[in-house]
């Protein structure tokens, strides 16, 4: 078996698609004509979108649909970069919200956390160093 997916369910997939390559600068790999799924080229493992609408179709008993004005869930992305100060900075600058400012980790890494445009948790990191 091997984990080729992550789909988060968003409002407007293509609006989500842009800000990922503004901020974090994946390109876009693979949209449907309808555009209520994309897919980003990000590494090993697929960040997709699927639309709340499309999510609503799939799941028969419904889904939470994130949202701004709450609490994010207990789940996040993590991206690894070398210039964390400049990139956490881009994504802000690009609509990411910040969510906890970037500190040093007692084992040497920085680590910083926002919120994407949809609410999701992003945490921006250093590589750990072994």
């Amino acid at each position: 078996m091997k984990y080729a997916y992550t789909i988060l369910y968003v409002e407007d997939v293509e609006k989500t698609i842009k800000f990922y390559k503004n901020a974090f600068g994946f390109d876009k790999k693979f949209m449907i004509p309808e555009a209520n799924y994309g897919e980003l080229i990000s590494g090993e493992t697929t960040i997709a979108f699927a639309s709340n609408l499309l999510g609503n179709s799939n799941f028969k008993k419904g889904f939470k649909e994130l949202s701004l004005n709450e609490k994010p869930n207990g789940i996040e992305m993590a991206f690894t970069t070398e210039t964390i100060e400049t990139d956490f900075e881009k994504a802000i600058e690009a609509g990411a919200i910040e969510y906890e400012k970037i500190t040093q980790k007692p084992w040497g890494q920085k680590v910083g956390y926002l919120r994407d445009i949809n609410g999701f948790l992003i945490e921006i990191c250093t590589p750990i160093k072994n």
